[in-house]
């Protein structure tokens, strides 16, 4: 029997029991596990032959702690509330995955929750913490980042006034502008906005923006704004509803301009069953991210696609060093029977 053909315990398999099998230096196979480690293909192969045979597992802890990386990244996310979490989330781990990065998935509790939320990621030594939510203050990112918890702070699909994090999302400007001039190529005369929290740091710029577009365009008075604490069906569907029972039948708005599409779900429902009017003959409705269940009969929501796959991508351009600049991309905007 061929001396190699001993096989080593699997509970104890070492990185030189590999390079043994392979025929190769122990540092070699260190190469072969790193992203862009300078390895010839044919030595590559050989290695992963080798792993396969022996079922060898590398320590990702251990190869870290050698390195300035983790190839870890923490998602801290804070309003499952919202379906598009889900897609976000579902996009953002297979690309990072694709990428060579695990993700930690940190479900934050609160805003008080934010301090532990950061520092169990700063134990697991990530290379950037991810914040995906509305509970994250500029105090919060200070804190973390003047103690050096997390290597990079980035904000995901909503806009930061610290100078000191990375943003990236979509282009709520060139959405919003997509979304005016279609209701008002609709003829339609007296919006109204539906928006989740009103926070003064990470934000959305989506009412900033329609209200600006709708005024250098119709003038006249301001559309009402109605602030709800949170993204979820139920607060779009309570407080559209009274909203719309505060007021007149002649001084409805003809539109409802959501700032997201649970919140516009929930709108619906609220003007056909709690109003008993219709969508969009009575009053039409749009949102915002084109969920899947947007496009189902039941809704038909005219809305706006974010480049959630694009943005991903430029997350890990990010952490592979990329530049430290926000970033926003264009999106696409859906029209379909709601408005």
């Amino acid at each position: 029997m061929e001396e190699h053909d001993a096989q080593p315990d699997p509970q104890t398999v070492t990185a030189d029991d590999v390079a043994t099998r392979a025929g190769v230096s122990r540092w070699t196979v260190a190469r072969a596990f790193k992203k862009d480690g300078s390895i010839s293909e044919k030595s590559r192969k050989k290695v992963m032959q080798a792993v396969e045979e022996l079922g060898y597992v590398p320590d990702l802890l251990a190869a870290s702690l050698a390195s300035d990386r983790s190839n870890l990244v923490a998602l801290l996310v804070d309003d499952f509330d919202n379906p598009h979490k889900l897609v976000m989330l579902e996009r953002l781990t297979r690309i990072l995955r694709a990428a060579g990065c695990g993700t930690l998935l940190v479900n934050m509790l609160g805003e008080d929750d934010a301090p532990d939320a950061l520092l169990l990621a700063s134990q697991r030594r990530v290379d950037a913490a991810v914040l995906i939510g509305t509970q994250f203050n500029d105090s919060i990112r200070q804190t973390a980042l003047g103690a050096r918890r997390v290597k990079k702070l980035i904000v995901f699909a909503r806009a930061s006034a610290s100078p000191d994090t990375i943003s990236i999302g979509c282009d709520d400007v060139e959405a919003m502008g997509e979304i005016t001039r279609h209701i008002i190529a609709r003829g339609y005369q007296r919006p109204m906005f539906l928006a989740g929290p009103d926070t003064e740091s990470t934000r959305l710029m989506r009412k900033e923006a329609f209200l600006r577009l709708w005024a250098e365009s119709k003038g006249g008075p301001a559309p009402d704004v109605v602030h709800l604490p949170r993204y979820a069906q139920t607060d779009g569907y309570n407080g559209l509803l009274a909203y719309l029972k505060s007021r007149p039948s002649a001084a409805l708005p003809d539109v409802v301009i959501c700032e997201n599409d649970v919140l516009a779900l929930g709108a619906i429902d609220a003007i056909r069953h709690g109003m008993g009017l219709r969508v969009p003959q009575d009053i039409a409705v749009t949102g915002f991210d084109d969920i899947p269940i947007a496009a189902s009969p039941a809704y038909d929501l005219t809305t706006y696609r974010q480049p959630i796959t694009q943005m991903a991508h430029a997350l890990v351009k990010v952490l592979d060093g990329g530049s430290r600049a926000d970033l926003v991309l264009p999106g696409q905007f859906i029209a379909r029977s709601s408005g």
